[in-house]
């Protein structure tokens, strides 16, 4: 196994998650505080990205004829952006099924991007992942994300990340941004090529972290060396999948 040099990130496997919410990792402030309770909220369980969800009309009293707000609205299909709430029905349906889509994507970014400038929302990490990410930066290493969630949607999540009572920009730790849309799916092994060609990297000396199996099959397919993260919340895994693949459940168990 060649050593590593560069490490591809999964951004799920950096934050907790309240595993009702479908693996969302971002939580409201009141939310982190309160913990990981159905009594918070019982419709949560539907709600990929309860926040967004929650902020969407208010959002779109306010900004529908906003021009800033435009090429959101023009991305979405004609028929579902003729009202406000034709817009919203749409958005609720589409995160109900977890369809990960460009402009549904990119209208949560938006909508981050309002919770975090009024405070409404901050990032809380793993406790291993912070002090991992800076010990590899010093090692000298490359660091990426690659993430379902969009570009703009990572870089405000790493932009607001929370360590006690401050909140840091983490952003100058990351060399790479890649989501579905400039990268491709993380289920095949097309998108880790791309990735690491975009980067200079070779698949060799390349890490990908990650809790999905198909993600990590995919990867590795590419020939990128892989490991599962598997953290609280995960999706079971197989006894198989168990057997076959290297797996830790925290950072500080990497040696890299």
């Amino acid at each position: 196994m060649a050593a590593v040099q560069n490490i591809l990130l999964d951004i799920g496997r950096l934050a907790p998650f309240c595993p009702f919410i479908g693996g969302s990792v971002l939580r409201s402030a009141h939310e982190r505080v309160r913990g990981c309770s159905r009594k918070t909220n019982p419709h949560l369980h539907t709600q990929k990205f309860p926040y967004a969800i929650k902020a969407l009309p208010d959002v779109l009293a306010r900004k529908w004829d906003d021009a800033d707000f435009q090429p959101y609205k023009d991305a979405f299909p004609a028929e579902h952006r003729t009202s406000p709430a034709a817009l919203q029905a749409h958005v609720e349906d589409l995160t109900k099924r977890d369809v990960k889509i460009a402009y549904l994507k990119n209208l949560q970014g938006y909508l981050w991007e309002d919770g975090y400038k009024t405070g409404a929302y901050a990032t809380p990490l793993f406790s291993d992942v912070a002090p991992k990410l800076q010990e590899w930066r010093d090692a000298g290493k490359k660091l990426a994300i690659y993430s379902s969630g969009s570009v703009f949607a990572q870089k405000l999540l790493f932009q607001h990340v929370s360590e006690g009572e401050r909140v840091e920009d983490r952003t100058g730790l990351i060399d790479g941004w890649f989501d579905t849309v400039n990268a491709g799916l993380k289920t095949e092994a097309e998108s880790y090529r791309k990735i690491v060609a975009a980067l200079g990297w070779t698949a060799e000396s390349t890490l990908f972290l990650t809790d999905n199996v198909k993600e990590v099959d995919a990867a590795a397919a590419a020939g990128v060396q892989t490991i599962l993260v598997d953290r609280p919340g995960n999706a079971v895994l197989a006894d198989s999948d168990r057997q076959r693949l290297h797996i830790v459940t925290t950072f500080l168990a990497l040696e890299c």
